[in-house]
Formats: structure tokens, sequence, C-alpha cells
């Protein structure tokens, strides 16, 4: 029996298969589509994201491929600087385009020996008290001990659990491709700055050799949008939109993508889950998709391994659901507002005026950026420091950096006292005795995902804590 299933070897699914092979579980990933997608939905990573490559030891790849951009104008495009200090050893955003993301994520699925099945469709499941049946679409049967959807929006797993989805249907739809186009640079340039000063869904982004990203409010909402538009409707929203088509032509790809805002009512459903826009639809804006999704695996992996290798305490896969719907939900709200503040209409372009100049106060810009980028995320604990729940930071301890110790997804205390112990645990806690000028406190305990479990001196306090997220002691 294989371990885990994963549907979709978009970027969630390839995260989690590199999670949970770290922890030693059989993976096998099934993907639909038979070769990689090319199309570019996703731009870069954030902050969180990034951090999170850091903490696998995956940050150096991703780098290579990427670019560092500043930090400012995330929200609705408001053009407003980074705010200073951010809580981050990372504070810019990585554009790298969701293909590359995706290439790199299967080669460390690769490396770390998860198998990856593509031209595999999904078409059935079922499931009893020990594990999952999975019907393929040329009649094969598989079989697992679970099953996690991460096979986008329209999610196959979804609709077969019966999962309910509730929100709101597309209400404006936005065009999105990469095509050539005659124009002179400076003159695209000069007329997209000019459109762009109320036209915020609206933009052609220069990719070299006379190619360009465009992004244009489509006329509709069309009745089919898996079907790709035309060329011509491109052209005709350019002009539309912009009194001009660029004279674009040779188009590389071709697509469309609507508002609509959608979650899973459960993210479980017995041994099977749901993760990424399996579990949550919402518009791109601010970036957060992708982004949204490789969280969720990360969130999901080492709890679900845990699971799987035995050592689980009770409720701790229970928490997937309470700690990433709420997370998700406050994406999909931020995400909404967002897109009413990128209205052309009189009404949101006043409050749009009125949120940029309350974005000139620096505790609100930080607020929003901290949302944007994920850093801002406190799962709730329960009562204590002020640190339980957050994740903490790449701080620099005498001896190196903290996410350097992390690449293996085990948990670790960091011990600044040198008097504190994890005996009973050290198979899956690593203790690390070492001291940071960044960090105040005596020591705090991390779960594989670098959110703080515990802060104190107390061995006691601390025999208390390991046991809610690493099980029973061993010996």
């Amino acid at each position: 029996m294989i371990d885990v299933i994963v549907a979709g070897a978009g970027p969630t699914g390839l995260m989690l298969a590199c999670e949970l092979r770290l922890h030693g579980v059989n993976v096998l990933v099934l993907e639909k589509e038979t070769e990689p997608a090319v199309y570019v939905r996703a731009l870069g990573l954030h902050v969180r994201s990034i951090e999170v490559m850091d903490q696998r030891g995956l940050l150096d790849r991703f780098l290579d491929q990427g670019k560092k951009y500043p930090l400012g104008s995330f929200f609705a495009g408001i053009d407003k600087p980074s705010p200073e200090r951010l809580d981050t050893a990372h504070g810019y955003v990585l554009g790298i385009p969701q293909p590359t993301t995706d290439r790199l994520l299967a080669e460390r699925a690769a490396e770390l020996g998860a198998e990856v099945r593509r031209g595999v469709e999904l078409v059935g499941l079922s499931q009893d008290d020990r594990g999952v049946s999975v019907e393929l679409a040329d009649g094969r049967q598989l079989r697992s001990r679970y099953l996690v959807g991460c096979d986008g929006g329209r999610s196959t797993v979804r609709r077969l659990l019966g999962v309910g989805f509730p929100g709101e249907p597309a209400t404006v739809e936005t065009l999105l491709g990469e095509m050539a186009a005659t124009m002179p640079a400076d003159e695209v340039a000069a007329v997209v700055a000019e459109v762009r000063q109320t036209q915020k869904r609206f933009g052609l982004g220069p990719m070299g050799d006379g190619v360009y990203r465009v992004v244009v409010p489509a006329e509709g909402v069309a009745e089919d949008r898996t079907t790709p538009p035309t060329l011509d409707e491109f052209r005709q929203q350019l002009r539309a939109v912009a009194g001009t088509d660029f004279g674009v032509h040779s188009p590389r790809w071709l697509s469309r993508f609507g508002d609509a805002t959608r979650q899973a009512e459960r993210y479980q459903v017995g041994r099977v889950l749901l993760a990424g826009d399996a579990a949550h639809i919402h518009p791109p804006t601010g970036g957060q998709g992708l982004n949204l999704g490789v969280q969720d695996a990360f969130n999901l992996g080492w709890k679900l391994a845990a699971e799987v290798n035995g050592w689980a305490p009770d409720g701790l896969l229970d928490s997937y659901h309470t700690e990433r719907h709420p997370v998700a939900a406050d994406v999909l709200n931020n995400t909404r507002a967002q897109m009413t503040l990128m209205s052309t209409e009189p009404g949101p372009q006043a409050v749009r005026r009125l949120m940029s100049e309350l974005m000139d106060f620096e505790q609100v810009n930080r607020h929003l950026i901290e949302k944007i980028t994920a850093i801002g995320i406190r799962y709730d604990f329960g009562g204590g420091h002020e640190l339980l729940g957050r994740r903490l930071r790449d701080v620099e301890l005498k001896r190196g950096r903290l996410y350097g110790l992390m690449h293996a997804g085990r948990g670790l205390l960091l011990d600044q006292t040198g008097r504190l112990s994890v005996d009973g645990w050290a198979d899956l806690v690593d203790h690390v005795a070492d001291v940071s000028e960044e960090l105040d406190v005596p020591a705090v305990l991390l779960r594989p995902d670098g959110h703080v479990a515990w802060v104190g001196d107390d061995q006691q306090e601390l025999l208390g804590a390991l046991p809610r997220w690493f099980g029973a002691p061993i010996g």
C-alpha cells in the first residue's frame, strides 16, 4: 500500500511530496497533464515562501533562477515603499515564473525519492478506516493510506468528496498571455503608464526580444473559462482599454482568469485532505495564490507524516484545518477588498484614495505588507508569550544561522540557557544549545514548520509542551 497519494503536480502537490519524503513517507504524485504547464500564472515568491525554501535548504536554487524586487506596492497596486525593518531576513519578493518553481520543486521531490506519474487522471475514490481506494481513468485502481487533493480550483478530489465550496462566482474576467508587439518599447511604456493611472487590471510587462506579458480586462465573463481567448479578443480589448492594440502578434500562450472567490468548508474528510487551490480560490491580486498553497503544504506535510509514521498526538492532523482555514479566509477577504479598490467606478476610487492616505501611516503599511507576505500569521496556540504561534525569522546564531539547522524538517529546541533537554523526543526534535543577539527569550521550541510552540526556561514546562506537538516520549 502507498502511504500517501497526492493528486496534482503543481507547486502545492510537489511541495507536499518533498515534505513527506523528508520523513520517509512513501509518496506517489498523480498528474493528469502529460507535460508541465508552460504558462506563467504566478510570477514570484513572497517573504514567507522564501523563508520556507530557506528552511529546507532550497533557497539558493531559487535565487539562481529569480530576481529580487522591493516589497512595496502589493496591496491593490497602491504605490507605497516597503516598511523598514520587517521581521525577516528576506525583505524582498523573488520574481520567478511558476514553471520554474514547478521544475525546481519537481527536481527536489525526485531527489528525495517521490514518484510523479504524468498523464494519469483520478476519476473515483472511496475510503474506509484503513485507507483510500483511487480509481484512474484507464480503469486501474490504487490503494493508499491517505489521499491529498492538490488538483486545483476545479478539484476532482473535492467534488468526489462532496465538500461544499461556497463563495461568489466571477463577476469580472481578465485576459492574460504572452505575445510579441510591434510598437516601440518606449511608446508601449508610455501608454501603459498612462492607462494604469486609472486601470490597475492592465499592463504589458516586457520579457525581452519584443515579447510582453499582457494583462487586460475582458469584455465580460466567459461561459466556459476553460476555453482560452483568441488573439483577436486581446486586440479588441487592448483597443477598448488603451486605444491601441500595440501591434500584438505571435502569442506564446493565451488564458483568462476571473475573480471567483470560494473556500472549501472542510479541508479533511476521513483520510482525504485538500490543499492549495483545491481548498480555496481567489483573485490573484497581491500575488498570494501560489504562496498560500505552498504554505498549506508546509503546514500539512509534517503532520501527515506523523500520522503515517505513528507518532502523531491526538488532534495533530486536525490542526491542519484549524490553522490553515482561517489563513485562507483572510486571503479571500483581502483579495475581495483589493478587487474593489481596483475598480474604476467613482465610489471605489474614492475609497482607494482614502486607503492610500491611510497607508502613509507606517503601521498601516506594515500591517498590509505583513498580511500579503504571510509573515504576520499567528496560529492560535492559546494564551502565552507573544511569539507563540508565530514563525520565527532566520536569526543569526553564534555558530551559524537558524534556518540552516532546519533542512531535515524536524522540530528544534533553540536553547540559549544550555540547561534544557529533549530526552525522549531526540528522534523528532533537535536540541541546539547556541545564542543569538537577535532573540531576547531564553529558549524556543519550534515545530518542523518553524512556528513557535513554547517559550521559556523551565524544563518541566517544556516537558508539558513537547507531547502536544511530538507525541509521547520514547524510552
